[in-house]
């Protein structure tokens, strides 16, 4: 299927009608992505298929303004991924712990990596995240002692049984691929605020603030995950390898760019 192409002043005008609209019934079902999905459709556009023409390419994105959901940003799984990703090879054999419904689900044997980390602290099993601007990557590590005893005894001994002591590196990323992922999907973001309340069981939205963002900055980028902001989710069990996700605290959409506008 070919990009749905518009102007960005095209574009921006239909926005406007629509913040315009106030209130607006949705059939869309209540999840994350019923703010967005609506937005498209009054539009009239395919979801996931916007191309805006004779500018540079923009990302458009809707959310609804009181929100604790996380949103995901692009998959990327860390190196080394060669010949066998080290989510696989390493992070699940070695750090991982028997999954919840293993004996029952699944196979008695089967093993579980999830984590949800972030820069500006440590899991209660040691994971955390670090930046290393000499070698220039995004590093996942692990460090014993932060790990919470009085929830993973058990885990953190067979950890330490093969885990030499201190703080490890376990995987990485780039900053030129991460850098490459972000501005191929996200360099310039058409971002649209919604409040929203529910109506005889079913929500409505109203589409109040409309942001062009403007010059993606990795920097910030960085910064954010520093800050928490932006957190990297494992989902793995036993030969199943859902993804790792780079995902953000919603409603932080500006912070990563170096200009930002209303449309009022």
């Amino acid at each position: 299927m070919e990009p749905f192409n518009i102007s960005k002043e095209e574009l921006i005008e239909k926005l406007k009608n629509i913040k315009a609209m106030g209130w607006i019934h949705t059939n869309r079902s209540k999840n994350d992505g019923a703010v967005g999905n609506t937005l498209e459709d009054l539009l009239q556009i395919p979801e996931n298929n916007l191309a805006i023409a004779n500018t540079v390419d923009w990302e458009l994105k809707a959310q609804r303004r009181k929100t604790s959901s996380l949103i995901t940003l692009f998959h990327e799984d860390p190196e080394p991924r060669k010949p066998e990703s080290v989510v696989s090879k390493l992070l699940l054999p070695k750090y991982g712990w028997p999954h919840q419904q293993a004996g029952k689900k699944y196979p008695a044997t089967e093993m579980s990596f999830r984590s949800t980390t972030q820069g500006n602290q440590y899991t209660n099993r040691g994971f955390s995240i670090k930046i290393d601007s000499v070698n220039r990557t995004i590093n996942f590590v692990f460090n014993p002692e932060n790990v919470d005893v009085s929830k993973h005894l058990t885990w953190y001994n067979n950890v330490l049984a093969h885990h030499v002591k201190g703080e490890k590196v376990l995987g990485y990323w780039h900053f030129d691929s991460i850098h490459k992922k972000c501005v191929g999907k996200i360099r310039n973001t058409i971002y649209v605020i919604a409040d929203s309340r529910n109506t005889a069981g079913q929500e409505e939205f109203k589409y109040d603030t409309i942001l062009l963002l403007e010059d993606f900055s990795f920097n910030n980028l960085l910064r954010g995950i520093l800050d928490g902001i932006i957190l990297v989710d494992f989902d793995a069990r036993t030969n199943h390898n859902h993804g790792t996700k780079f995902r953000m605290k919603q409603n932080n959409w500006p912070y990563f760019y170096n200009k930002v506008t209303e449309v009022n």
